[in-house]
């Protein structure tokens, strides 16, 4: 697994990844992660990749990290 390119965020580190026929997303806020696989088949390129990850994409990750976040200060 070799890291091809990031997306700039203020809040979260987001990593793109190539592993085989597969592109991760890591998406890592603190102590958490969220991991978004595609096949190269279904985006063809990291710029295709990369125009689908859109800012509601990521807000709605981060709205779940928020969720993420209150479930395990519940523990």
């Amino acid at each position: 697994m070799r890291i091809v390119d990031s997306i700039p965020h203020e809040s979260m580190t987001i990593s793109i990844f190539h592993m085989n026929d597969k592109y991760m997303v890591k998406f890592e806020a603190g102590p958490m992660e969220q991991i978004f696989k595609f096949l190269v088949s279904d985006v063809k390129s990291v710029d295709n990749l990369k125009a689908k990850i859109t800012g509601e994409f990521i807000e709605t990750t981060r709205k779940r990290f928020n969720d993420m976040f209150l479930q395990m200060r519940e523990l």
